[in-house]
């Protein structure tokens, strides 16, 4: 079945070369210049995925995706020439899937869209679970589940764990970390982050690799890796 991609920009030129590039790649597209005429679109006949830009007419982004997350848990990718930590921490925590900065290459939109389209299912049954593999994540309860028995977990991180279990294959770097979960009560210590990722592996410890892992990317952040 063609997947389709909801194109939300209101530059033409860049709207124009996505929507070729995609087109190529296979996907169905349609494309709109402001937040009403989106969700018209959406409501019309929902995408597969949606490519959204910050900056847009009569309402922003940040305020479309906060719409689109009340109805659905469609995969959206930002797209914005704003590039600040307090923009990607915005739209990552706001419940977008990626970030990319303006500008980009074609080619790599393609790829992030592709790489986001494989990842599991948002949430199964319509509800705040998501099922990886034998790992149950239950969001609404903040609870964990391994292979039917439930895991035992700090609230801090408890935290850590949803934050990265929302973003699976996606790398989360220890600023978005320290700013999601730790907000102002943190110590200041490099090492509160890794700690709690220590935690949370021996915690999971019989959870099979063949179905995920938490892995540690040196140098940039951390993952939540899942088939």
């Amino acid at each position: 079945m063609t997947k389709s991609i909801l194109i939300v920009e209101d530059e033409e030129a860049i709207s124009r070369v996505l929507s070729a590039y995609l087109r190529k790649a296979g996907f169905q597209v349609t494309r709109v210049a402001d937040g009403k005429a989106a969700l018209e679109a959406f409501d019309l006949a929902p995408p597969s995925l949606i490519l959204l830009d910050i900056m847009l007419p009569n309402m922003d982004g940040f305020e479309l995706l906060a719409l689109i997350r009340e109805k659905s848990s469609c995969p959206v990718i930002m797209l914005t020439a704003r590039d600040g930590i307090g923009d990607r921490l915005a739209g990552l925590d706001g419940g977008a899937d990626d970030y990319m900065a303006k500008p980009f290459i074609p080619e790599e939109v393609v790829a992030r869209v592709n790489a986001v389209l494989r990842r599991p299912s948002q949430w199964s049954d319509g509800s705040r679970k998501r099922h990886f593999g034998s790992l149950l994540i239950d969001y609404t309860a903040r609870s964990v589940f391994l292979n039917g028995a439930e895991v035992n977990l700090s609230p801090r991180d408890m935290s850590v764990l949803l934050f990265l279990a929302e973003r699976p294959n996606q790398i989360c770097t220890r600023d978005q970390l320290i700013e999601r979960v730790w907000e102002m009560d943190y110590d200041g210590s490099d090492r509160a982050v890794d700690l709690s990722i220590k935690r949370l592996r021996q915690a999971l410890t019989h959870w099979p690799v063949s179905e995920g892992e938490i892995r540690t990317l040196r140098g940039t952040g951390y993952q939540l890796w899942t088939r």
